[in-house]
């Protein structure tokens, strides 16, 4: 069943909740990075979503959605990051070239032969395969505070997450942050300009692309959640691109301003959440 007919417009909607950055601020985050225009809905959220009268079919299981500007709406964060990055110029330098918005990225993206077709796709992958990889490292930390089920309250499972925690900070964190530094110091498209304090900062190509905004998010809530142990593994020295990418992208034109204009809401009860009995520096 088709959603209702909507009149093509070149605004997106977030449908997310509301007083929680969550798993919508990673489309935030690359919307505001782009400048392009967006509103929110935040009532009766599951009911719209469930519905195939109001969004079409597919029904969508649960928030962030994201309804495009030709009415159709799509859900699942690292889907949606992934069908907007050409747009936001954040799918990599070849991957960029597969936007299809408007007829001068229409007619760049019908210029392509073959083999650059098949290289921008095969870029925009690598890029989807950071996301979701770092989408990991979000849901681990998540889970430490809920290590037995979601629908239990923490003070529930108190023992069990004081468990869960020790070999989270001990072992999944520095080995998160290993493989991210791995793939930072070894991208070839940087590793050859030593001397620029932002070179080895790119996790795709020579440009930001939605895996370093997401890393960028996943880590200011580990930092939130664990800012003993952070703080221990940043002073290591082990993992420095992987800070400086930090560093950089809060930086970065777009980025810079929406951390600035006070909209990006405050890490609290969401999926980073602190609990000082779970922290430490090891």
């Amino acid at each position: 069943m088709s959603p209702p007919k909507r009149k093509r417009t070149d605004d997106y909607v977030l449908y997310y909740w509301g007083g929680i950055p969550g798993r919508g601020e990673y489309v935030r985050l690359a919307l505001e990075y782009a400048g392009i225009p967006y509103t929110e809905r935040h009532t009766n959220l599951m009911e719209t979503l469930h519905s195939p009268e109001k969004v079409g079919h597919p029904p969508h299981f649960a928030p962030p959605a994201l309804q495009l500007p030709s009415g159709r709406v799509i859900s699942q964060t690292a889907n949606i990051l992934n069908h907007i990055a050409p747009r936001c110029g954040l799918a990599g330098e070849w991957g960029n070239k597969l936007n299809t918005h408007g007829e001068d990225a229409r007619e760049t993206e019908r210029a392509l032969d073959e083999e650059e077709i098949e290289k921008a796709e095969e870029e925009r992958s690598l890029v989807n395969q950071l996301v979701m990889t770092a989408l990991d490292f979000q849901d681990e930390t998540h889970n430490i505070h809920h290590p037995l089920a979601n629908s239990l309250y923490y003070e529930d499972q108190k023992e069990e997450a004081a468990r869960a925690a020790k070999v989270f900070r001990e072992s999944r964190i520095p080995q998160y942050l290993q493989y991210f530094e791995s793939v930072l110091s070894s991208n070839p498209a940087t590793s050859k300009h030593p001397d620029n304090p932002h070179a080895q900062t790119y996790l795709v190509g020579s440009r930001t692309t939605t895996a370093d905004l997401v890393l960028f998010h996943v880590l200011d809530g580990v930092k939130f959640q664990f800012p003993k142990r952070m703080a221990k593994l940043e002073k290591s020295g082990k993992y420095e691109n992987v800070f400086k990418l930090h560093e950089r992208v809060q930086g970065e034109k777009g980025i810079k301003e929406y951390i600035a204009s006070g909209k990006r809401q405050k890490f609290s009860m969401g999926i980073f959440r602190h609990y000082e009995e779970l922290d430490g520096e090891e």
